[in-house]
């Protein structure tokens, strides 16, 4: 299908979803959500897909939202319709793992965006920076819940609360991303992540995604439940099978999502 705002590639069980907006460092706006939400859905529909990668084209991954006055967060809408906010949000809850590429500036929805990736690169060259509370708005994409876990709650309000901008060694040293590579090598470091990811059982990484998830809300007792009604939907898999025959004749799985 052909998109006006992202490129979407598939190659090797792996879908790369491009930003691309260049010229307005890939910023957010309805069409884009609108369009993300089309393609990860797809994606995440798809079989024959394992890990979705999102990046930006150009200089920036994501600036944030459109300001432009047909694509400001206040433009005249449907009292039905959902926010940018809230379609871009929707857009990511997919079950397959998505590793962000972030290989430029991410400001506001662009470093929120990122937060409901599951693995983040980021290039020496990345900044990062949630500008709310200076432009008198509130956090969004869920930040407010989903930073404090991923920074602590201290960084987070700092982050938050001050509107300041860090660089990708910095957002590296508080946990925002997992990685941090020089610009060059960003594309092959995300191209190693997601073969790895694509490599490993299918429903095994979609079951343990979910655990995860649902482990930042959960009760002890509950999220022990969901553990062991996933270990047992696991271990009646092709893959299963197939992971315990590789281990004894010591050779590398070839999982089939089955």
């Amino acid at each position: 299908m052909s998109y006006e705002t992202i490129l979407v590639e598939q190659r090797d069980h792996i879908a790369t979803v491009t930003l691309n907006r260049p010229k307005k460092l890939n910023a957010l706006n309805m069409r884009m959500a609108e369009e993300l939400h089309d393609a990860l859905a797809a994606a995440d529909d798809d079989d024959d897909v394992r890990v979705v990668v999102i990046t930006g084209a150009g200089r920036g991954f994501c600036s944030g939202a459109d300001l432009t006055p047909s694509d400001a967060p206040g433009a005249p809408r449907s009292a039905t319709a959902p926010s940018l906010a809230d379609a871009t949000f929707e857009a990511m809850q997919i079950e397959k793992p998505i590793v962000a590429a972030i290989n430029g500036v991410a400001v506001g929805g662009g470093c929120t965006l990122t937060l409901s990736c599951d693995i983040r690169i980021a290039s020496e060259e990345a900044r990062f920076q949630l500008p709310f509370t200076k432009l008198s708005i509130s956090a969004e994409l869920g930040s407010t819940y989903l930073l404090p876990r991923l920074v602590g709650y201290g960084k987070a309000t700092e982050l938050i609360l001050t509107s300041k901008m860090i660089d990708a060694h910095e957002a590296g040293a508080i946990g925002l991303v997992n990685h941090v590579v020089p610009a060059d090598e960003l594309h092959d470091a995300t191209a190693r992540m997601a073969a790895t990811l694509a490599a490993l059982p299918p429903m095994a990484v979609r079951l343990n995604k979910k655990g995860i998830r649902l482990g930042m809300g959960s009760e002890l007792d509950s999220q022990r439940r969901y553990e062991e009604l996933a270990a047992a939907t696991l271990s009646r898999t092709d893959d299963a099978a197939e992971a315990r025959v590789a281990f004894r004749e010591k050779r590398d799985p070839v999982f089939t999502g089955r």
